[in-house]
Parts: structure tokens; C-alpha cells; sequence
């Protein structure tokens, strides 16, 4: 039996990506709708060999499908999340405003697909923030072989998390260096982004830490394990797409650079690339379109008992988001979760 799927969102970068992975997966779909505002009613998007209109998400009857994959904002998530879910359609939303809720599940299916089950309470899975879900995917397999005690991450994180403005701005402000009159000036980012780091995404808050850097230690206890303590520093830099993550791991066991990079290779979603040489590890370049974690730079942290050090990359449009969010919606229908599932 085929499913219905729709997609709102449809014409935002994740939303695109997430046409992309259905087609590309072979998703078991009779049906897939792209679904906008209004504003972007009968605008076209691509669907494998298929172009398909986008519907009016105001219009738009959510009754008649299996699936909604959402990527359209925490506002949009919000007001429309409940209302889709009481049609009995499932919803898979990409945004941060329901994943802190208790009654709807975190999921990333390498790492914690048992939870999904519990979406039935309101209808509604929340898909992690992007940096969240490859970091989870790397640390299960070595947390439930020497149980993880503290992790220090610093992220590198792409242009194409904030949007497409960002990636505008990224290309315009590049432009700009070298073409008299083109536009540099920071517009979506704080500070110019081409040639430079920003130590700055989402808002302050209190603390000292921003809520991209809260999102990560929260997610991560949800996901994971609550006894994990995490500290984070999220950083933008001058990269389209792809999310890049330096990582130092504390355990309660002794765990060797060799155990771990065993264990990597054999865990689902993993690509391990890790050759002691000029070249032998993987960048955001080689990560974008792909649908692996890659893990590199596994060594010993000699300043800590029982630490290692890693570097993680992948395609923040992918596993941070689209292709999570269709396995997510794989995960229900292979364990027979839908109501009407035989």
C-alpha cells in the first residue's frame, strides 16, 4: 500500500530537500503534495521527473494524506501543528518549537527510534536542530560502549541553517569583495560572513550562551541520555552548506581511538574516513548532497581520563533535517505504527 504525503514548506531549501529524499529514497508514496502559504499558491516545485503546484496550506484538506513533513517555522509549526495532527495526520515538524515538549517525541532513528512511538499523544514527532542530530548519531554507538560523561563541541556551521538569505548574503557579500559596487553589507547576519567566523547564532540569553548552544545540550538529553553534560560553542562560518563539529568526549570507561573507530564503522549512518595523512578526513565540500555522518580525527584526548577526540561532518540539509524527517516517517511505517497499519 502506498502513502500520502504532504510537504509544507515546499518551496524553502529544507522543503526542496525533502522532495528530493522521497523521490530519491523511493518513499512509498501514492501521493506527494507541496503545500505553501498562500503566497506561493500554484508556484513549482520539483518532485523527482515530476514538477508539482504548491497548495494552499489555508486550503489545503490534510485529512486525506498519511504524512505532514513541515518545515516552515516555529510560528507556522505552532499554529498549524495541532490543527493538521486532528485531521489524523501524522506530523513531522523541522522546526524548535515543539521538541521540548514532553508529550511529543524527539526522534533521530539511529539513535532513539523506540521513542517514536510515542507519537500518538499528539499526533506530532519533532525532528532535532541540525547540529544536534549529527553530533547523537556519532555518540550513541560510543555511549552505549563506555557511557559518555561530559561533551565539548565547537561547531562550524553553514550558511544554509539561516536560510536562503543567508546563502544570498553569503554569495552577494563575496561578490562584493571583488566587484566594484556589489553589495557587502550585513543584512541576515550581525557581522559580514564571507571570509569571516560569527561566534553568534539564534538569541542571547541570560546565561551567556546563545539558544542554538542551549538547543544542543537540551536535545542532546532528550535524545540521548539526561546524565550527559555538554557545553557548546555554535559558530557560523563562510560555508554554503554542511555543518562541521570539533568534539572532545569525556566517558566513565577507558574507550581507545581504535575501539572507537571500530565501532564507528559499524554503526547505522556512519561513513568513518580517518587516514593519518594530508587529506585523509572529510570536509563540508565532500559532505553536501551525501547522507552519511562522516567521522574523522579520531585520537586520544591525553589531558582527560577516558577522552577522545572527533571530527563530525555532514549535510546539515540532509541528516540535520530532510532525510531525518523521511526516516522518521520510514521508522513508523516499517514497525507498523500507523492506526491503520495491518
Amino acid at each position: 500500500m502506498g502513502y500520502k504525503v504532504a510537504v509544507v514548506g515546499a518551496t524553502g531549501n529544507v522543503g526542496r530537500e525533502m522532495m528530493n529524499v522521497l523521490a530519491e529514497r523511493e518513499f512509498p508514496a501514492d501521493e506527494v503534495y507541496a503545500v505553501a502559504s498562500r503566497r506561493s499558491l500554484g508556484t513549482e516545485v520539483s518532485f523527482g521527473d515530476k514538477t508539482l503546484k504548491c497548495h494552499d496550506i489555508e486550503q489545503f484538506d490534510f485529512s486525506k494524506v498519511d504524512f505532514c513533513l513541515m518545515s516552515a517555522g516555529s510560528s507556522v509549526a505552532k499554529e498549524w501543528g495541532p490543527k493538521i495532527a486532528a485531521t489524523g495526520c501524522i506530523v513531522i515538524d523541522n522546526s524548535s518549537y515543539w521538541r521540548y515538549d514532553q508529550d511529543v517525541p524527539l526522534i533521530v532513528p539511529e539513535v532513539n527510534a523506540d521513542a517514536v512511538a510515542g507519537y500518538t499523544k499528539k499526533n506530532i514527532i519533532a525532528n532535532p536542530n541540525c547540529s544536534t542530530a549529527q553530533l547523537v548519531v556519532a555518540l550513541k554507538p560510543l555511549h552505549d560502549a563506555a557511557t559518555i560523561k561530559r561533551v565539548v563541541v565547537a561547531t562550524y556551521q553553514s550558511v544554509s541553517g539561516a536560510g536562503k538569505e543567508a546563502m544570498d548574503e553569503l554569495w552577494q557579500q563575496t561578490k562584493g569583495m571583488y566587484v566594484p559596487g556589489a553589495e557587502v553589507e550585513a543584512k541576515k547576519f550581525t557581522k559580514q560572513i564571507a571570509f569571516n567566523c560569527i561566534p553568534h547564532i539564534d538569541v542571547f540569553m541570560e546565561d551567556g550562551y546563545t539558544k542554538e548552544e542551549w538547543k544542543m545540550l537540551a536535545e542532546t538529553k532528550k535524545i540521548l541520555d539526561p546524565k550527559i553534560k555538554l557545553t557548546a560553542t555554535c559558530v557560523r562560518v563562510p560555508v554554503f552548506v554542511g555543518h562541521s563539529e570539533a568534539v572532545t568526549i569525556e566517558f566513565e570507561k577507558p574507550i581507545s581511538a581504535e575501539e572507537a573507530r571500530a565501532i564507528l564503522r559499524e554503526a547505522p549512518g556512519i561513513m568513518v574516513v580517518d587516514k593519518r595523512e594530508p587529506g585523509g578526513y572529510v570536509t563540508p565540500v565532500e559532505a553536501a548532497g551525501e547522507f552519511a555522518t562522516y567521522v574523522s580525527r579520531i585520537r586520544e584526548d591525553a589531558t582527560v581520563e577516558n577522552g577522545l577526540q572527533l571530527w563530525i561532518v555532514s549535510d546539515n540539509l540532509l541528516k540535520g533535517a530532510a532525510l531525518n524527517t523521511v526516516q522518521i516517517a520510514e521508522t513508523i511505517i516499517n514497525r507498523r505504527l500507523l492506526p491503520n497499519a495491518a
